[in-house]
């Protein structure tokens, strides 16, 4: 066997274009210190990856490689030499880069607890490295420590700050890792691929021309764009701020999307940010805020959500836009609450190597105030953070500000005075006041029909998919005109089909009677005379009103959201606290409207809940000795990331391929050089999200299918049975084990 020591194997029995190890080391080093420099940890990232791979340093490596069967562990020798390097001091900064390579694979570890724990391996771990390399390998821990010391803002959050330190050194390992690798493997067959973006900077010349010609195509004629256009100036304004976390509270249909955006192009030309990204809580309107921001600043958008996931272990593809997923390498990134919050306490290197391009961006929180209340503190220590020691700028953009200024949060609240960017938030809330708020008392389905009776034009709210649907049904048997159901049930490009009929025949005066769940609420824009709502918290009822009268041109005492509570209707446990706390609050605010009520119904909302039950326990498990000297952190990164989750049922999606857009796009599946990401960004039009269990239920008895097995795996569920999807209720996946074919219609 050749002295040489490889990193990755090439041509068998040709070893002359293998991977060594010292070149694949040397490269992950040159490739994570600039990733790190940003955020000032470049040292320490590029120990990490000089050290990553020492295990393959192991003779039993070397065998694998040229094809012995054996598994080797090659990440925890690296981990017990830096440990066994550090004295005194140095011992933290040895912890964090131990975790990084302990987890290049496998995934950030815990301390403690299970046999992939960082204890466990250390514990187990039986030296097979040859002394005279351990002994040659120099490991120099001096500039690493002011770095990772200058993260800490303090006491109470230096064990947290530490944690996320170490997140960022991991990001930067392991994407320098799988980059050099591929790399290597590229070169060898003779690959290219593209992922070169266009740097922000450059572009910001144009894009902000571009934002400018575009919002001066609306016409100046009335009061209310009048109005937007004096608040988007003042909001853009303020872009010359110094970075950090600001507050944007504007009403609904007070253009407060493109105002953040104005803003975010000013600001990150003002301060250097390197990319924008805009994270919205529903993947029911991503879509349309992708499309909106790709006709203002072209192809530079890269969409990102659960429908369109580069972690499918099926998908084979490798075009730009599913290699940018990996890394969030775009100059603008449209995604998900989900996705990037999630990513940001994961374990697994495929969801942590985009931390470090999270880094020195503008973050636009879109309807902050749907943060998940369980995991709020958690959440916002990470905001914190990204903000304070990460050159973040991030935006909590919302309608209805929640209490999350340290004023009223008073464990774990933000930094947030004096940093609202819209002008005079209680005043523009008069002026842009449209709608009122009435209570309505206890309504059955017999009042809200006869209400809309009286209605030509109305929209009725309610908490439950089944509720609209039994409601919905009842509408349609009592022949009212026009009667809508609006549904997650039903396809993105179906629903936007939906959206246009209503949207054209309220301006045409035809019948138009809605019946939809709370998806209504956030970013869509209707225009409703009237509206009723069943209770739920005060936030989802002002979203709602947003959609009565939106443009103001109808009196204002005309224009109500009956609040309304549905007998015999069961209220989802997660909102009955939310309802008595709208309940308090009006039994004191007349105008449940007023940013004062809205402010004393969210600083219920957290008092009532407390700390533990915002997730305090889960920044509480972040510790280290009291000496931070002595190091010896306690981190379950592992277990944080099982625990911190934003969607509790898993959902996934069936395709619906009854168009010949997505016909087409399906039979593109069993072409094995198309990628599979440019599929599935053609198809997450045509997806809907169903539970897990149902969707195996559905496969198991043959309405839906696996396409393309052999070329995706299972990535691509299309629906089988077509008469399962009605084009006024969506798809009915219940009872799937009891359905033929002909047994589906209603």
């Amino acid at each position: 066997m050749s002295q040489e020591i490889y990193a990755h194997s090439g041509t068998p029995g040709h070893l002359a274009d293998w991977q060594t190890l010292a070149a694949h080391q040397a490269g992950a080093a040159a490739l994570a210190a600039p990733r790190a420099a940003v955020f000032g940890l470049s040292q320490a990232a590029r120990l990490a990856a000089a050290l990553h791979d020492f295990g393959k340093h192991d003779p039993a490596f070397q065998r694998r490689l040229l094809g012995a069967p054996d598994r080797v562990d090659h990440s925890t020798a690296g981990a017990a030499l830096v440990l066994g390097r550090a004295k005194g001091a140095e011992r933290v900064a040895a912890e964090l880069l131990a975790y990084a390579i302990l987890g290049h694979h496998a995934g950030l570890p815990d301390v403690m607890g299970s046999d992939s724990s960082m204890e466990r391996r250390l514990d187990l771990f039986k030296d097979p490295i040859p002394p005279a390399i351990t002994a040659a390998t120099p490991v120099d821990f001096a500039p690493l420590l002011p770095e990772i010391m200058a993260k800490l803002r303090g006491k109470e959050t230096a064990a947290f700050d530490l944690s996320v330190a170490g997140r960022m050194i991991f990001s930067c390992l392991v994407d320098a890792d799988f980059r050099d690798t591929e790399a290597y493997y590229d070169r060898l067959e003779a690959r290219q691929k593209d992922r070169d973006w266009p740097a922000l900077p450059d572009l910001l010349p144009r894009l902000r021309a571009d934002f400018d010609a575009h919002m001066a195509r609306f016409p100046a004629e009335t009061d209310l764009n009048r109005l937007r256009a004096e608040v988007l100036a003042q909001i853009r304004s303020k872009a010359a701020l110094p970075p950090g976390l600001f507050t944007l509270t504007v009403p609904t249909g007070g253009g407060k999307t493109l105002a953040s955006l104005g803003f975010a192009l000013d600001h990150a030309a003002l301060h250097g940010h390197r990319r924008i990204i805009y994270a919205i809580p529903y993947t029911s309107i991503i879509d349309q805020t992708a499309a909106t921001f790709r006709e203002l600043c072209g192809d530079i958008v890269l969409e990102h959500h659960s429908a369109i996931d580069s972690e499918h272990p099926g998908q084979q593809g490798r075009d730009k836009a599913r290699l940018a997923m990996e890394d969030w390498a775009a100059p603008l990134v449209v995604t998900t609450n989900v996705q990037l919050f999630e990513s940001l306490f994961a374990a697994r290197p495929s969801r942590c190597r985009k931390l470090h391009n999270i880094a020195g961006s503008v973050i636009v929180l879109d309807e902050a105030q749907s943060l998940p209340r369980d995991l709020l503190l958690p959440t916002l220590r990470m905001i914190d953070i990204l903000a304070a020691r990460y050159g973040c700028s991030v935006v909590l953009c919302t309608a209805t500000q929640p209490a999350f200024d340290s004023r009223q949060l008073k464990q774990g609240g933000l930094p947030l005075e004096g940093r609202e960017l819209a002008p005079d938030p209680v005043g523009l809330a008069s002026r842009l006041r449209r709608a009122r708020i009435v209570k309505g008392g206890a309504m059955e389905d017999a009042a809200l029909i006869a209400a809309l009776r009286d209605t030509p034009q109305g929209m009725v709210i309610v908490n439950s998919r089944r509720h609209a649907l039994e409601l919905f049904q009842a509408v349609q048997a009592e022949g009212l005109a026009g009667a809508v159901h609006l549904t997650t049930r039903q396809y993105p490009s179906h629903r936007r089909r939906i959206l246009a009929d209503i949207r054209a025949g309220l301006k045409a005066g035809t019948p138009c009677r809605l019946i939809a769940t709370s998806l209504i609420e956030a970013g869509v824009d209707v225009d409703f005379p009237k509206g009723w709502r069943a209770e739920t918290g005060l936030d989802s009822i002002v979203q709602t009103a947003g959609r009565v009268n939106r443009e103001g041109k109808r009196p204002l005492e005309d224009s109500t959201l009956t609040v309304f509570e549905a007998p015999g209707q069961p209220v989802p446990r997660s909102l009955q606290p939310l309802i008595a706390a709208m309940r308090s609050t009006a039994a004191r605010f007349d105008d449940l409207l007023s940013p004062e009520a809205i402010r004393d119904w969210f600083e219920q909302v957290y008092w009532t809940r407390g700390p533990e039950r915002m997730g305090q326990p889960m920044v509480d498990a972040f510790v280290f000795g009291k000496d931070i000297g002595a190091g010896h952190t306690n981190f379950p990164y592992r277990s944080t990331a099982e625990a911190y989750r934003m969607i509790e049922s898993l959902m996934v999606p069936v395709i619906i391929a009854i168009e010949p857009e997505a016909e087409a796009a399906v039979a593109r599946l069993g072409v094995a050089d198309i990628p599979s990401g440019l599929i599935a960004r053609q198809l997450q039009p045509f997806t809907v999200q169903v539970p897990e269990k149902a969707r195996s239920l559905l496969v198991q008895n043959g309405h839906a299918r696996f396409e393309a097995p052999h070329l995706r795996g299972d990535q691509f569920c299309v629906l089988a049975t077509h008469t399962l999807y009605h084009q006024d209720t969506g798809l009915r996946w219940e009872n799937a084990e009891y359905l033929a074919a002909d047994q589906t219609m209603i």
